[in-house]
């Protein structure tokens, strides 16, 4: 890797930044996410190598430690709310006070996005403070992890004193994958957009926040120097210093003209990748906004314009149980139609069976009803006053609704475990090909559904009977392509078993679950019992519940598909004075190679990894750019190892 010098590492910095202006801001990358991978590292590697660093390098933007709580913090001018207008009439009576004073006054109009009100404060060109809206006087104090996220700026080319605000914001897109990954992990799930983009910069950990898609959408300006009258005029150059492009932000002359800006951004409201949640209507210009002022909590010279309620009231007549791709069972209520914002809604979400308990919603109920942008609206609450006695309690299933097979019955998650379950075949064979999984090579989501859908394989065991002729009849396929597919399927034959295990899909067993049940029952871990299974360090009840009855569910399919693949059961190669043997080790920094290498070469000389430092850590094994989990270690006065050191000891004990 060519090492830079000083004048390098500069020009260096300045195209990494360029690169994640475009790729960040103006979503039109000028480079491969090789390059600017490669390109940082060097730049990390001259930081660390010698006593210059650019605050304003992407490098610095992975996050600090973790604070042990949000100071609070002042706003230089005071952040007010905006008072609500709800139709056409409130506005023009709002509008007609304005033109009452100036005749001719002109507005700017602005989405009004859905999410967390974020001023940032700078001073000469770079950012000071980050500061959530609060109580319009002071708000709390994110700057760590304000620098996480790409779209705000770290530097500006504007040197005086200014407040730069703005709304944190997660796209819909963005917020469904966060959603499904908290599903995956068992975590809870975020309610809304705003609510996840709220979560995820009010976090004490800023790495946390910099794994979230966060983006920063400027709206306005608190304190501010720069010489112009037109508030238009002033965001526009804002725009300049590297924020996003402000979409739909109209200058209007006229009441005619603000009306149909509105009707346009409401017509795109559902299609929007950003949730919306109506129109800010901005009096132009600064002098006239300071003349008319401000009420004890909102301007006088700016509203809300809403866009139309989207709840309605209906009545529950039906309660259906939906069978997820991954096997998840979601309650849907049948409704009496109702129309919101010109659709007729007949369904609605019921979320899960906890949240049910949680709000008393009951067959026959009357419910407030919420569309947000979903396919399937959801029901936010009963009119319990409305009750009339026919209610009845809404009952979780015990059987699936499709197979017929025992459903895996928690506090939240109600789940199929049959992967030959009709409804979640397809999802289990994806999971199944997937690279931490079997690790099939060419069989992606697009070829699983196009496979399926043709009917070439209805499960699991069918991708083994796939024949290259097969592949030929389907349009777009060439030798080469069936070849490969044929060729990368029968080399899983012989594969580790704790990639089996995972392949599985078994609910609550991932990947480090999959390694030890491997590596302490091998081939018997498909015949446990619930007691030898709470017995495996780390395994709580819910673990060896989800194991039992996958086990039950899916025993003629687990018999098939171990004859199929024959798997590998591990063998460990730690000697018994192996100094590894039966030690926790934490990784943590930057090292020379991915951290599965390390975590694999502990595991099979018998030790485990683990994810963080406590007393009953042995190692810590610390590269580059280590944080809090080094600290923990040496006030606990836990051996520390270095690569160099490590891998001594791995010699060793081979």
């Amino acid at each position: 890797m060519q090492i830079l010098d000083s004048k390098d590492y500069k020009n260096a910095v300045a195209l990494l930044k360029k690169m994640a202006y475009h790729y960040y801001v103006l979503d039109d990358p000028i480079a491969s996410d090789w390059q600017y991978d490669e390109l940082y590292h060097k730049v990390k590697r001259y930081e660390l190598t010698s006593n210059e660093i650019d605050p304003t390098s992407p490098t610095q933007r992975v996050g600090d430690t973790p604070l042990p709580e949000f100071e609070k913090s002042s706003h230089l001018n005071r952040m007010w709310s905006l008072d609500d207008v709800f139709d056409e009439t409130e506005l023009k009576e709002w509008l007609q006070r304005i033109y009452k004073v100036y005749p001719n006054a002109s507005f700017v109009c602005s989405p009004k996005f859905d999410g967390l009100s974020l001023n940032l404060i700078y001073n000469n060109g770079i950012l000071q403070s980050a500061i959530t809206r609060g109580n319009g006087l002071e708000g709390e104090l994110v700057t760590q992890n304000a620098r996480t996220i790409f779209s705000i700026p770290i530097d500006i080319p504007y040197q005086d004193h200014i407040e730069i605000r703005g709304e944190i914001v997660i796209a819909k897109d963005d917020f469904q994958l966060l959603n499904s990954a908290r599903l995956e992990e068992n975590l809870p799930l975020f309610a809304n957009p705003r609510n996840a983009a709220a979560g995820s910069l009010r976090q004490l950990d800023p790495k946390i926040t910099a794994k979230r898609p966060l983006k920063f959408m400027v709206w306005g300006v608190g304190h501010c120097s720069l010489q112009s009258n037109s508030f238009y005029e002033i965001l526009k150059h804002i725009e300049t210093f590297g924020f996003i492009p402000m979409p739909f932000f109209k200058y209007c002359t006229s009441q005619d003209e603000i009306l149909q800006a509105y009707t346009s951004l409401k017509d795109i409201r559902d299609s929007y990748p950003i949730a919306l949640d109506g129109m800010v209507v901005m009096l132009d210009e600064i002098t006239s906004q300071l003349s008319l002022g401000w009420t004890i909590k909102s301007p006088r010279f700016a509203c809300a314009y809403k866009f139309p309620a989207v709840e309605k009231i209906s009545k529950i007549i039906d309660v259906s149980f939906q069978v997820g791709r991954t096997g998840v069972i979601t309650p849907v209520a049948s409704l009496d139609p109702i129309e919101i914002e010109g659709a007729i809604i007949s369904r609605a979400s019921l979320h899960n069976f906890s949240e049910i308990a949680k709000k008393d919603i009951r067959l026959y109920d009357k419910v407030v009803v919420v569309r947000s942008g979903d396919v399937i609206p959801r029901i936010i609450k009963p009119l319990e006053s409305q009750r009339d006695g026919s209610q009845e309690k809404i009952q979780s299933p015990t059987i699936c609704p499709v197979c017929g097979e025992k459903l895996l019955v928690e506090e939240i998650l109600v789940k199929c475990q049959n992967l030959n379950c009709e409804a979640r075949v397809k999802e289990s064979i994806i999971h199944f090909a997937s690279k931490k999984a079997i690790n099939i090579d060419g069989l992606g989501d697009k070829i699983v559904y196009e496979l399926f859908d043709k009917g070439l394989i209805k499960g699991i065991l069918d991708l083994y009977n796939l024949q290259e002729e097969q592949l030929l009849e389907l349009d777009g396929w060439k030798e080469k392509r069936a070849r490969n597919l044929i060729l990368s399927i029968k080399s899983t034959r012989g594969i580790e078993l704790w990639r089996l295990i995972n392949a599985l899909g078994i609910e609550h067993i991932g990947e480090g679950a999959s390694k030890k049940l491997a590596k302490q029952f091998g081939l018997d871990v498909f015949s446990l019992s619930l007691e030898e299974i709470t017995q495996i360090d780390g395994f709580g009840a819910e673990m060896a519940k989800s194991l039992c009855e996958f086990n039950h569910a899916n025993k003629d399919l687990i018999t098939k598909i171990l004859k199929i693949l024959q798997p590998r059961v591990p063998v460990s190669n730690a000697k018994k004075d192996s100094v590894f043997l039966e030690k926790n080790i934490v990784i943590t920094g930057t090292l020379s190679l991915p951290r599965e290498h390390f975590v694999g070469l502990i595991e099979n000389l018998g030790g485990k990894v683990s994810s963080s430092v406590g007393k009953n850590t042995h190692y810590v094994l610390c590269g580059e750019n280590a944080g809090s989990k080094l600290h923990k270690a040496q006030t606990l006065g836990i051996q520390i190892l270095d690569e160099e050191t490590f891998n001594k000891l791995v010699a060793k004990a081979q």
